[in-house]
């Protein structure tokens, strides 16, 4: 297996580090083609240490990290203690480092040549100084129909407090990544977290970002109708709890729409005299949209359908920190899961500020979901499992 992932919580950076390279090095051996090195904050002075130590033993060509509020391995979530996680992986279709810049007006560093062709990008954010929209939209332009997975850092406190590593450099803002070659199939999975309710509807009156029209009728009242027949009593107490969601189609053309069509927007608040709704981000007429309900018990269920059936060797995981216990009420539970359903034997990660994921082949940025790719060689049979 050309894949190995370590996770080490002991709180002595450099002890962590020997743990974490001692078992890559038991696994695979050194002379690696790529290192991913995820610490949390309490590590955060020792990521370049972390990082150097991790070149020298595993002698890896291309090494990307950055600082995160929590990380994840095989089974199990470091939530807001000490941790390092570290991927290793040797790939015969190559990898290439990424370091760019993206805010309203570009993208920089981009470059035109990569050396490899990728099947897919991993991208590592700095949410105070990244435009998740003009990144995802350059790396589309330059290779469409690529999926890209990661997501926003969540190490940094303030702005210019996040910590990205790439190759021997720190950078505190901008992005840092890795694109992967065809030497690694990687089938990148989405959980949103939801359940659709009720029927589509189209946007018929909407201003700014709110929805003032919904087939023809108050957004409200289309809620209290799916209250009345369709919701069970724990759905209106999730809605009652603030876990009501407005689903946008991306594809327009399908005939049906099914979960996982939609990009998923949280509903802000809403106008009981009038009827209108407000949700995250402007809204069009014309949209198709579905109510969904997010809940605890919905969010299992969903990461549950969407891994059913898979299969890999490793896995790159990568929850947005509204999960895990928050969500939950205990550890581990996205890493369980993953475990339970596509046992891949390498898993990392860490806990994003918003996750990157395809929908119908478009990358968005997620607020509340879990994102994973699942690698396999190539030319092995988990491959042509997972693809299934």
């Amino acid at each position: 297996m050309p894949f190995a992932a370590a996770l080490s919580e002991h709180p002595v950076a450099a002890h962590a580090v020997g743990e974490v390279a001692g078992h890559v090095l038991d696994t695979i051996g050194a002379g690696l083609d790529l290192a991913l090195v995820f610490v949390t904050r309490q590590h955060s002075g020792a990521l370049d240490d972390a990082a150097r130590a991790v070149r020298d033993l595993l002698d890896a060509r291309v090494i990307v990290g950055a600082v995160t509020e929590s990380i994840v391995g095989r089974s199990w979530e470091v939530e807001e203690t000490a941790g390092i996680s570290v991927f290793a992986a040797r790939l015969a279709g190559g990898v290439a480092p990424l370091s760019l810049s993206a805010t309203l007006d570009g993208v920089v560093g981009l470059p035109e040549d990569l050396g490899v062709e990728p099947s897919a990008v991993a991208l590592f954010a700095d949410p105070s100084s990244v435009a998740a929209g003009s990144l995802l939209e350059a790396v589309a332009t330059r290779w469409p129909g690529v999926p890209v997975f990661g997501g926003f850092a969540s190490g940094g406190s303030a702005p210019g407090g996040s910590r990205l590593l790439v190759g021997d450099h720190i950078r505190r803002d901008g992005c840092v990544g890795v694109a992967f070659g065809a030497g690694v199939a990687i089938d990148v999975v989405l959980s949103q977290g939801c359940r659709p309710v009720g029927a589509p509807f189209v946007i018929t009156a909407a201003t700014g970002n709110r929805i003032t029209g919904l087939g023809g009728r108050p957004p409200l009242e289309r809620i209290d109708h799916l209250a009345d027949t369709e919701l069970s009593e724990d759905d209106i107490a999730a809605v009652n709890s603030g876990g009501l969601r407005v689903g946008f189609v991306v594809d327009e053309h399908e005939p049906d729409h099914r979960p996982g069509d939609f990009v998923i927007r949280p509903v802000l608040g809403g106008n009981r005299a009038t009827g209108w709704i407000a949700v995250e981000g402007e809204v069009d007429v014309g949209q198709t949209v579905q109510l969904h309900v997010h809940s605890a018990a919905s969010a299992d269920d969903d990461l549950r359908r969407v891994l059913a059936g898979r299969d890999a060797s490793a896995a790159l995981l990568f929850p947005t920190r509204n999960r895990g216990r928050r969500l939950f009420g205990e550890r581990h539970h996205d890493a369980s899961v993953l475990d339970d359903e596509a046992a891949p034997a390498a898993v990392s990660g860490f806990f994003s500020a918003g996750t990157f994921a395809p929908v119908h082949g478009r990358s968005f940025v997620h607020g509340e979901a879990v994102s994973i790719a699942l690698l396999s060689d190539a030319n092995s049979d988990d491959a042509r499992a997972g693809a299934g």
